[in-house]
């Protein structure tokens, strides 16, 4: 298995990074409007609602956008995959060992 991304997989990620994490948020606002939409009452439950699902998905905002490095981009990659937010299209950009070094993290994982 490949142990270090190569240059132009590395760039190609710092690139996609952006992306889905616009991706990601663009998500969550979305959610936040769904649960804050056709509020008749009961604001501090809603509230409340509002504030896990921000805790939940911050979690997943750190698992898929934080601590990018090289040593950790095969992961990261893998962990945004998996979350949908790149696209079958961008991710057949990367070189078939990243790609291979992905499906195996995924496939370790479950997902």
């Amino acid at each position: 298995m490949v142990r270090e991304i190569k240059e132009s997989d590395w760039k190609l990620f710092r690139r996609l990074h952006a992306v889905a994490l616009e991706r990601f948020c663009h998500q969550v606002i979305e959610e936040i409007n769904h649960t804050t939409s056709n509020c008749t009452g009961d604001y501090h439950k809603r509230y409340l609602e509002v504030f896990s699902l921000i805790r939940k998905r911050d979690e997943e905002l750190g698992r898929a956008f934080n601590d990018v490095r090289r040593s950790n981009a095969f992961i990261l990659i893998a962990t945004i995959k998996a979350s949908q937010l790149l696209t079958d299209e961008e991710f057949s950009q990367f070189s078939q060992e990243t790609r291979d070094a992905v499906e195996v993290i995924l496939e370790i994982r479950g997902t």
